[in-house]
């Protein structure tokens, strides 16, 4: 097992403070060293609310480079969609100048855009600097959803990007693989509320991946540190 907590925050506010910082961190730390930081990050209600105040941070923002975890397959301008999410929340005021690196792409559906997905983001050499996770009450992270039928390609395969339809929730998926993932110098999971929390613990206990996929980062040993940010 291989994850550390944070936890006992006084409110959401100082759990998005102290977030907020580890991320203008790690930002500066990489862009001091390389000339340049680059972080994927994952949709949601939980970091929008991040991302509305991370676009006020004071840096270099034209040297960072933004790209997405998952994505629905939906048009970049649809309301349900992960890029309109971060173009609308984080790539305003400040954070105007960061560049940003899609996942949809002219395919009909993620299947068909798959091949096409993998050579756009075979541009992306080396490591993140930051993977920022979210978590479903299923446990599922990025879009590794339970039973999903292209889940075991997504957990095992060398590529970049995986096509996959989850069984409940809507619309197909284009998703990081879990190999793309951990190539990251920080990994996060930032979760909220109570239930998210219990299941947190359960997915911390003895079990297959494939049944609460948050567990393929847990249980990992070649893979950085999952630091856990949680807040009622």
């Amino acid at each position: 097992m291989s994850y550390k907590v944070h936890k006992d925050f006084a409110s959401k506010e100082v759990l998005h403070t102290a977030l907020i910082q580890r991320v203008e961190q790690i930002l500066l730390d990489a862009i001091g060293a390389r000339g340049e930081a680059m972080i994927a990050l994952s949709g949601g209600s939980t970091p929008k609310r991040l991302f509305e105040k991370i676009c006020h941070l004071d840096l270099p923002w034209n040297k960072v480079l933004i790209t997405l975890v998952d994505e629905r397959w939906v048009a970049p301008d649809h309301s349900d969609s992960n890029e309109y999410l971060v173009r609308n929340s984080l790539m305003q005021s400040k954070a105007s100048d960061a560049k940003f690196i899609g996942m949809k792409n002219k395919y009909t559906t993620a299947y068909e855009g798959e091949q096409a997905c993998n050579q756009h983001f075979s541009m992306l050499e080396g490591d993140f600097d930051l993977v920022l996770l979210g978590m479903g009450e299923d446990g599922h992270t990025a879009s590794f959803f339970p039973e999903a039928r292209t889940l075991s390609k997504a957990l095992t395969t060398s590529d970049a990007c995986v096509a996959i339809t989850p069984p409940v929730a809507p619309y197909e998926r284009m998703t990081m693989s879990l190999s793309r993932l951990i190539r990251t110098q920080n990994l996060f999971l930032h979760i909220e509320g109570q239930k998210k929390w219990q299941v947190f613990e359960q997915a911390c206990e003895a079990g297959p991946v494939e049944a609460m996929p948050i567990r393929a980062f847990i249980q990992r040993d070649d893979a950085p540190v999952l630091e856990v940010y949680y807040g009622e």
